[in-house]
């Protein structure tokens, strides 16, 4: 009898899956439950947090973020923010890493954070609303959206 790739390697006992899982969703928020939150206004308790540099935020973010570009988070620049409050750190997408350097700067820096699924590109991706030069119905591609880290 021949075994199914996918199941080459087994699963997990459930307990250990759950812990695996539990992580990554500690870690991790999606698009569409944070579409959702800001659609109902509950905004309270986070940031979202644009990681990558200005021409980026500027070209196009999700409503509501700051930018704090994760090449300048130090001490100094971040002293301003509330350390009760979790940041939702983004990027370009799963090809950029600048929200995951953000996460650990702010970690690093005594700060809770999560990271957004998929960066702004997925956020476009699913229709989600933006703000900045970027304007409605324009993809991805068009928009000019990229690491620029």
């Amino acid at each position: 009898m021949t075994t199914a790739r996918t199941l080459t390697v087994p699963a997990p006992a459930p307990e250990a899956a759950m812990t695996y899982f539990g992580a990554e969703l500690a870690f991790e928020v999606d698009p569409d439950d944070l579409v959702r939150d800001l659609e109902a206004g509950h905004t309270d308790g986070y940031v979202i947090v644009e990681t990558r540099a200005e021409e980026a935020f500027t070209s196009a973010r999700i409503p509501g973020a700051v930018n704090l570009p994760y090449r300048d988070m130090t001490d100094e620049t971040t002293a301003h923010l509330d350390k009760q409050l979790v940041y939702v750190c983004y990027c370009e997408s799963v090809n950029c890493n600048a929200a995951t350097k953000g996460a650990l700067k702010l970690a690093e820096l005594g700060f809770k954070v999560k990271r957004l699924s998929g960066g702004i590109t997925a956020w476009i991706a699913a229709g989600y609303p933006v703000e900045g030069e970027t304007t409605a119905g324009e993809t991805t591609a068009t928009a000019g959206i990229r690491c620029a880290c």
